[in-house]
């Protein structure tokens, strides 16, 4: 087996190969991060190693969150469509993993040979491309996320802006803008739902995630996204992907720290999550009775909220999987 590290810059694929026999790196180098260059990658790593492409493990970065778009995806698709096989890998972890081996220095090519040199001791979890009914889904959330975060920006200024006193001219401008974000977030909105209905699974899954109390339009598409996007094995692996995970911080007899959640997941979904959370404890009757039933044994708010939103997650995991809609009291698979 050859472990290929690549390290993705905006402009540049930088390399790294290793076979897996004595850790030797056998050539480095620099390509242009292109479709063209990806292939100029397929062909060069050939060359270098004299394996074949399906012998070859390609390790990259995830260089964004899930939903928007990433410097990564053009490479590795092409590099997968050309039969190598390909680990997209979280980056916190591949940091964590330089600094046991004692690796400070962070440059293209230390990176590059690093992320070989994961996929060699650690050979994560292989990635299959989505469908293109996937990624077409996830660059229109994209877009509406990008129109929404905007809108938010110029609704503030306009407060500012009352606040303060200023021109008219000033005030028309941003009431001119705030309605053309609002029109264009209103047409991708349009654009997304008809996008899914013309799908037949993803409107199927919609549908089911909507059943679920507490999980509304814009939670439920960003979770079908979610969780169609990868493959996990577990609804609590797709909560820790969601950073909705307690992590412990206890050792010996000196530490004793709350636990928290490792917010390592995309902001905007938690945040989705969380007020999807704060109705369903109201509203969906499983949530409900397990907030209850943390707060009467002494849990926080919030850490109790935290249970909900993992709760969540594992509702929806479960209706996918299990392809039927939402039962009060029906254990979700962990």
């Amino acid at each position: 087996m050859v472990l290929l590290g690549m390290d993705v810059a905006k402009a540049s694929l930088d390399c790294a190969v290793l076979t897996s026999v004595g850790d030797k790196l056998v050539g480095r180098r620099s390509f242009p991060n292109s479709p063209e260059g990806a292939d100029r990658v397929a062909r060069w790593v050939a060359q270098v190693s004299g394996a074949e492409a399906a012998d070859t493990h390609l390790i990259v970065e995830a260089t964004a969150a899930y939903h928007t778009a990433a410097y990564h995806e053009v490479a590795a698709q092409r590099l997968a469509a050309a039969g190598l096989r390909v680990s997209i890998v979280n980056s916190a972890r591949v940091r964590s993993f330089a600094k046991a081996l004692g690796i400070l220095g962070k440059t293209d090519r230390i990176d590059a040979h690093l992320l070989a040199r994961y996929g060699l001791l650690v050979r994560p979890k292989l990635w299959s491309p989505p469908a293109k009914a996937l990624l077409d889904l996830q660059s229109l959330i994209a877009r509406l996320d990008d129109l929404e975060a905007d809108l938010r920006r110029e609704e503030n200024r306009l407060e500012q802006a009352r606040t303060r006193g200023c021109p008219d001219l000033v005030e028309r401008s941003l009431l001119t803008s705030i309605a053309e974000l609002k029109a264009q977030a209103a047409e991708i909105k349009q654009g997304i739902a008809a996008h899914i209905a013309a799908d037949a699974d993803l409107q199927s899954g919609l549908e089911r995630l909507m059943t679920i109390p507490a999980v509304g339009p814009k939670t439920a598409t960003r979770m079908l996204l979610m969780l169609r996007m990868r493959a996990f094995d577990s609804a609590r692996q797709a909560a820790a992907f969601l950073g909705l995970v307690p992590v412990e911080r206890t050792s010996g007899t000196s530490v004793r720290g709350r636990p928290s959640l490792s917010r390592a997941g995309n902001p905007r979904l938690r945040a989705a999550l969380y007020m999807a959370a704060v109705v369903g404890t109201r509203k969906n009757p499983d949530i409900k009775a397990q907030y209850e039933h943390l707060l009467g044994r002494g849990k926080c708010k919030m850490a109790a909220l935290g249970a909900a939103m993992r709760k969540l997650v594992h509702l929806c995991f479960g209706v996918l999987k299990d392809e039927g809609g939402y039962r009060p009291g029906a254990a979700s698979k962990p």
